[in-house]
Order: structure tokens, then sequence, then C-alpha cells
């Protein structure tokens, strides 16, 4: 395909097509399943790219779409034979110390933002893989170390830049188009292309008391029960996972372990530690004062770009002994070392935000659970599959009615998943998707159909 001379005339950034010495490099994204082939890849350096990126797919029919940080599992980043608006070319992060606010171009990284704000004792609720994409994160909802606290990401909101459908450039907040706002904050990449986005920033850091406790696995029925407890329990300071996985030894020992982060008083803090420490037999213990960029990334050697990914996830609203008993059985039937289930757990201010405020509708206390099936041998395939649909399975007897969007599957069924994702503010999603993309061109997404 040849791509028109005005649009390579303009065009601030590069145009890739197969055969371009980078395009291979730069269609792949992070999970290894995924290999698919744009026809045209638009690496865009502007807002004004971005425009002319979104009219050229209409006018010759492309299906569009968009990479942030290539994270979302399911691959939505990268089409076949369609045009892929790529974005992680805009790495601009512009942060106003005084007024605690930070405008973040739609390329950037949670790693690339913690770094620039934490300059100044700053932060906004983000991503614990400090490769993840900062744009596909808050739109589907945005969780992180400093949820309970400040709300999801997308809570943290203030603005969104915005190219549309018919190739308009629109800003979306509480006082200039405020139902594409609403629309924004959980509905994902259904109303058009996420140019940067100004976050409101929080005193954190740069040292906050943090990391990983890990206990023997034959002790984890007793653990998860005391974490059930102090997740339930805990006070909006504190974040707290668990895991069901290997010894970071590279070892392939299962162990459970719990991974924390609390941003209130250090008295506090270390009650919290003596907690943790008490749940069982510590066979790890790495829970202190840490900086605040290095927990964001200190779980990200686990997630390797590249590594085949399936992942099915759920949301249990309890964490009764039964479920636990069904985590349990569930791991010890796990095939490889580099899967795992994690349980992170939702309360505080998140969950304190009416579900009709925002379009994200996972506003429960809970605990937020991802069967994630990870293999490095292509043999593995089919088993981690297995495994982890069938984890999923008998999980639910137990789940709730919401789910993450961000973790839904590219198998799911797509109006179950959206009915999932967000609820009852499904249909005024659909009346908002008719009003600002009548035709559906983004829906390369978790998507939300025109009503």
């Amino acid at each position: 395909m040849e791509v028109p001379t005005e649009l390579a005339r303009n065009f601030l950034g590069s145009i890739l097509q197969p055969g371009a010495p980078t395009f291979d490099e730069v269609r792949r994204i992070h999970n290894g399943l995924v290999d698919r082939r744009p026809a045209v890849i638009a690496r865009c350096r502007g807002i004004a790219d971005i425009v002319d990126a979104v009219l050229y797919a209409q006018a010759t029919g492309l299906e569009i779409c968009v990479r942030g940080g290539g994270h979302n599992v399911a691959g939505r980043a990268v089409v076949d034979n369609g045009l892929m608006i790529d974005l992680s070319l805009m790495k601009g992060v512009h942060v106003n110390a005084a007024a605690r606010t930070a405008v973040v171009e739609g390329g950037v990284t949670w790693r690339e933002l913690n770094r620039e704000t934490q300059l100044h004792g700053l932060a906004t609720t983000g991503g614990v893989i400090g490769s993840t994409g900062v744009a596909g994160l808050t739109l589907g909802g945005g969780l992180g170390w400093l949820m309970p606290k400040y709300g999801m990401a997308l809570d943290n909101l203030i603005s969104v830049d915005l190219v549309l459908a018919d190739g308009s450039v629109v800003k979306a907040s509480a006082d200039s188009n405020p139902d594409l706002f609403w629309a924004l904050r959980g509905g994902g990449g259904n109303f058009g292309v996420a140019a940067s986005f100004e976050f409101r920033l929080h005193s954190v850091g740069p040292v906050v008391f943090g990391g990983i406790v890990a206990f023997p696995f034959r002790e984890a029925r007793q653990v998860l029960r005391g974490f059930r407890d102090l997740a339930e329990n805990a006070s909006d300071d504190l974040m707290i996972v668990a895991g069901l996985t290997t010894a970071p030894d590279g070892s392939g020992t299962p162990i459970v372990a719990i991974v924390s982060c609390h941003i209130g008083s250090p008295e506090d803090a270390e009650i919290v530690g003596r907690q943790i420490r008490s749940l069982g037999t510590v066979a790890v213990d790495a829970l202190g004062p840490i900086p605040y960029v290095d927990l964001n990334g200190m779980l990200d050697a686990g997630f390797p770009s590249g590594a085949f990914n399936y992942w099915k996830s759920t949301f249990l609203p309890r964490l009764d002994d039964d479920a636990v008993e069904a985590l349990v059985i569930a791991y010890e039937r796990c095939p490889v070392p580099t899967s795992s289930i994690l349980l992170e757990g939702f309360h505080g201010s998140a969950s304190r935000v009416p579900v009709e405020s925002t379009s994200f509708a996972l506003r429960d206390t809970g605990f937020n659970t991802l069967v994630l099936g990870q293999w490095m041998d292509k043999a593995s395939a089919d088993r981690t599959t297995a495994w982890a649909r069938a984890s999923f399975d008998a999980l639910e007897p137990f789940a709730g009615k919401r789910r993450y969007a961000n973790y839904l599957g590219a198998d799911e069924d797509a109006g179950a998943a959206a009915l999932a994702a967000y609820g009852q503010n499904l249909a005024r999603l659909r009346q908002l998707k008719t009003r600002y993309d009548p035709n559906n061109i983004f829906h390369h997404n978790l998507n939300i159909p025109p009503a």
C-alpha cells in the first residue's frame, strides 16, 4: 500500500509499512502471544499527526488501533491489516509542582511519569509495573499503590485532550464536554485517541514503606486468611496484594507472597509490617522503607516483555474460607513456574466513589483476582491456557457481577464483557458513543457499541 504523499509530507513522526527496518520491532507489544501485522504504523509526534492518521484511516477504510504502552494483555494495541496509531514517541511530561498537577502525553509509561513527579515528592495513582502505559491503564481504571488513599488513576484526571473520529480536537474536563469526560474515565479508547492527560498529584515519597514478605506455600491457607483480615480492616494508607507464585530466586519453589505499600506515619507502617510478618513463617523479608520509584519497578522482572500471556480475571467481594481453598487448589495445579494468581485488595477512596460519578463501575470492596497465565516456552501454551480457564471457572461461585476492564481478555464474549465492566453505566455509555463515534471507528478495544 502506498502512503499518500500529503500524509508523508506533513507528518512529523514516521510512517512505517511492512518491510521497513523497524516495522517488526514497533508492531510487537508486551504480550508475545499477540503477533499481528498492521498495514501501516503511524508513529505520531503530536496531536496534528494523530488527526492526520485518523482521517487517513477513514479515507482508506483501514481499521484503527491505538498503541500507548502496548501492555494490554488482550492485544488491543495492534490489528492485522489496519492502521496502528502509535503514541510511543509522545513522551512529554510537564510537572507543575506548585499546582500539584502534571500534563502527560499519550506515550508515557508509569516509570517515566513517576521519575518526573518524584523529583518534587509528588505522585498520582499508577500502575505497579513500570513499563505499563499511562494512557491505557488510566482510561480503563488505573489501580496502583495509592488507590486506597487517592482513588484510581482515572479519579485523579483533571482533563484529557482527545482526537475524535471526525478529526476534531476537544478537551474533556469537568467544565468542558463533561459528558465526554465522564465517559473517558473508564470507557477506554472507545471515544477517540487520548493525546494527553492532566493529572492531580499528591505528596508521596520519595520514600514509602513497602515491599514483599513471602511464606512457604504449605502455609498458603492461613496466610491468605490473614491477608483477608488485614485487607478488610486496612486504613486508606495501605494497599495490599497477595500472590500465589514462585520464589524470586528463580528456583521455582512455590510461595505465598504479600506485597504492600504504606504511605502513612512510620509508626503505623511498622505496626502493619509486624502484622504482615506474623501471618506465617517468613521465608523472604524485603519489607521496609523503599523509594516510591523503586517500589513501582520491583515486580517488573516478573513480567518480561515478549513472554506469552493468557489472563483470566474476576472480582471476589469476599474471600471466605471456601474461596481460599479454591485458590490454593487452583495454584497447586499450575503447570509452569512463571504463572501466578494475584489478589488485589480494593478498599478505601477508590471504593467510596459513587458508581454513577464516572463510567468506571467497579467501586466495590473486595479482591480483584487475576489468574495470570504466563509462559516462556511455546510448548506450554495449551496447558497454561487450560489451567487459567479452569481456575477462573473454579472461582465463579465466589465472583461478583463487576470485573476490571483492563484485565479482560480477547476471547471474552463482547456483550458480557461490556456489561461486566460497565454495569449500570453501559446504557449511558452507548448513548455517548452514538454522539461521539456513531460509526464505531474506535472499536478495537473493550467495545461499547453505539446505541
